[in-house]
């Protein structure tokens, strides 16, 4: 997989953009809707992003809750950065749904939950406006740890496994200049999360602990995404 030239091919002839976007898993095409149905509003001036970022005293002194929301939606103007974040937001929320998620919708769900959650708790500590470059790093890491043997190639130059790439791009914000906070936020959470769902599991089997699993969605979930199940009693004459 070469992440330079990935973007490249996107607009190749006879690309269908409504087959494109339909084929787009639920979940992760409802998250890019948003997304980009942001960015456009901001664009058009019919809503400020000053109005959008991520303030503590804002949502909870004067009751701005929408902000919990919109901070992981807007990834800032209509620019090629902008292309970029919505490259790989749509891809690796994709790869994931697609992918370990499979016929999960609700564990899926729950992942994001988790880590907005977990992020909108750290927010206020680090001094950050939109954590959604952050989610986005959480998606990452999660799908190269799950992809351990895959191959990449970073701008034709190097190549390296799946599990680095959270890694290399974090180097590569790194020699450019930029923050990584919200990097280096996502990379945590994103452990965190990993931790309790698969490498949990394994030590309480191990070690025969009562709760064997830690992230198991609540019925709620299962019946919001149409995957709940009444549990079967049996009966005996």
């Amino acid at each position: 997989m070469d992440i330079g030239g990935a973007v490249a091919g996107a607009g190749g002839a006879g690309f269908d953009m409504m087959s494109w976007y339909m084929e787009i898993p639920v979940i992760s095409r409802l998250y890019f809707t948003g997304a980009f149905l942001t960015t456009a509003a901001c664009a058009v001036d019919m809503i400020s992003p000053y109005n959008l970022y991520f303030n503590w005293d804002l949502i909870f002194s004067q009751g701005q809750v929408w902000r919990l929301v919109t901070t992981y939606l807007f990834f800032g103007m209509f620019s090629v950065d902008f292309m970029f974040h919505m490259y790989f937001l749509v891809r690796y929320c994709r790869l994931l749904e697609e992918g370990d998620f499979r016929g999960r919708t609700a564990n899926f769900l729950l992942f994001l939950i988790f880590g907005i959650t977990m992020m909108t708790l750290v927010a206020p500590f680090v001094s950050v406006n939109f954590l959604g470059s952050s989610l986005t790093f959480m998606m990452v890491y999660v799908w190269g740890r799950r992809n351990t043997d895959v191959r990449m190639s970073f701008l034709g130059v190097f190549t390296f496994n799946a599990p680095y790439l959270p890694w290399v791009m974090l180097t590569f914000s790194v020699l450019l200049g930029n923050p990584v906070t919200m990097d280096v936020i996502g990379i945590m959470v994103g452990h965190t999360y990993y931790f309790l769902e698969y490498v949990y599991p394994v030590i309480a089997d191990i070690r025969g602990w009562d709760v064997k699993r830690i992230m198991n969605p609540p019925r709620l979930l299962h019946w919001i995404c149409g995957t709940y199940q009444e549990p079967l009693h049996l009966h005996q004459d």
